[in-house]
């Protein structure tokens, strides 16, 4: 099963600005952005990327009490995934359905929430959750899923920093040709905006975004950036082998091309340019692609000044020059960074290029920086390409973490 071919069959998602693909797509071709001011403890009011999807539609009360956030969300995404999969779950083996889920943090939320409980009695620990550890470990998205749907494969999540939802996907992907399962629902979820923590450490760098309007605060490229928005979210895909997928007459949104990882082993935040360069011409070589044949590039750029320079240093040498056809965009532009739901949503959000042969745009971008400044940067609008084949979708993440995965589209 080593060169099986690997296609994704269904998809379900929650994004700041949408609950379904459908929904998020057209925000994005219209240039609805999903942003919004939220109180954070200690830290004061700040903007955020806040989902609205409806926790209770596959979860009761108390599960929803016991759980988490971004078991929830995962919960609410796989459902929507295997839905819009058609497979005959009830049917499945469940013992040979994996899940992989990427996340770039897990248990901040829980323990800062028990600690300041705690605080309000005086720090007796008597008043501790007994919840909290199952709540707390790094296995808890994914396994908080396999509860959920009775799943009893290899379930686990995977901590890959802001790059973990490509690393969702790229691991299922290895699992299916290893025969190790038979169906995947992978992906990357992210519940970022609950733990005050993580809005202190970015405020400290200086890193977080401010502007009058909550809409335009996360702007990719634009000469006045100046910081993230912090967001949660999810999107989870069912992934199985082709010929799988055609025994059960399945609808398919593309095929796994290729990808790659690799470290930069040189700094604790800040990337490293031709550590990004070689990750994305692996990952195409690993496609058995030329950098020309890439159609779409999403990239990671988070809206921090430097961050976006160095990626575009690193697309620049790999699509300067010859690559005509290659267009390239941002998401984050619309729904802030969702850390380890980043690259999972990216993802998604560009999936529907290959039947609308439509490129969303990069939006909030009023006076582009010069050092941002791309061949075929789409801003502002959509741009219709006479031909969209392959999609190529960036994740970087914190002590250098790098992640390339190109989707092609699906040829019997």
């Amino acid at each position: 099963m080593k060169h099986a071919r690997i296609v994704i069959t269904g998809l379900g998602l929650t994004a700041p600005n949408g609950n379904s693909l459908a929904e998020f797509r057209q925000n994005l071709l219209s240039g609805v952005a999903g942003i919004e001011r939220l109180d954070i403890r200690y830290v004061g009011e700040q903007l955020a990327g806040v989902c609205h999807y409806d926790p209770l539609r596959y979860q009761t009360k108390k599960e929803r009490r016991v759980g988490t956030r971004a078991g929830s969300i995962s919960i609410y995404c796989a459902r929507e995934a295997l839905a819009d999969s058609g497979v005959n779950f009830a049917a499945a083996d469940k013992d040979r359905i994996g899940i992989y889920i990427g996340c770039t943090e897990h248990g901040n939320v829980e323990t800062e929430n028990e600690i300041y409980n705690i605080s309000q009695f005086g720090y007796d620990t008597k008043y501790w959750s007994h919840y909290h550890n199952p709540r707390t470990v790094a296995n808890n998205p994914a396994g908080e899923a396999s509860l959920n749907l009775g799943v009893t494969g290899p379930v686990y999540t995977i901590g890959a920093a802001c790059a973990a939802g490509n690393l969702g996907l790229i691991h299922a992907t290895q699992m299916l040709r290893l025969g190790e399962v038979d169906f995947a629902i992978c992906g990357g979820v992210s519940e970022s905006i609950h733990t005050f923590g993580i809005f202190a450490g970015f405020k400290s760098q200086n890193a977080l975004a401010s502007h009058a309007d909550p809409h335009k605060a996360s702007r990719p490229f634009d000469k006045a950036r100046n910081g993230i928005v912090v967001s949660e979210g999810g999107a989870l895909f069912t992934l199985e082998r082709l010929e799988d997928a055609q025994a059960r007459g399945a609808k398919i949104y593309g095929e796994i091309a290729g990808y790659h990882i690799n470290s930069d082993a040189s700094d604790y935040v800040l990337p490293n340019p031709a550590r990004q360069t070689q990750c994305v011409q692996k990952a195409i070589a690993h496609a058995g692609l030329r950098a020309a044949d890439i159609h779409i590039v999403n990239t990671h750029a988070t809206s921090t000044p430097l961050g976006d320079i160095q990626e575009c240093e690193a697309i620049r040498a790999v699509f300067g020059e010859g690559c005509p056809d290659t267009y390239i965009n941002n998401t984050k532009s619309y729904i802030g960074h969702c850390m380890g739901a980043a690259g999972a949503l990216e993802l998604a959000g560009n999936l529907p290029a290959f039947d609308d042969l439509t490129v969303h745009p990069t939006i909030n971008v009023d006076e582009l920086d010069p050092a941002c400044a791309l061949p075929n940067l789409v801003l502002n609008a959509p741009r219709r390409a006479a031909r969209i084949d392959t999609i190529l979708n960036n994740s970087f993440g914190m002590l250098g973490i790098n992640s390339a995965l190109i989707v092609k589209r699906f040829v019997p």
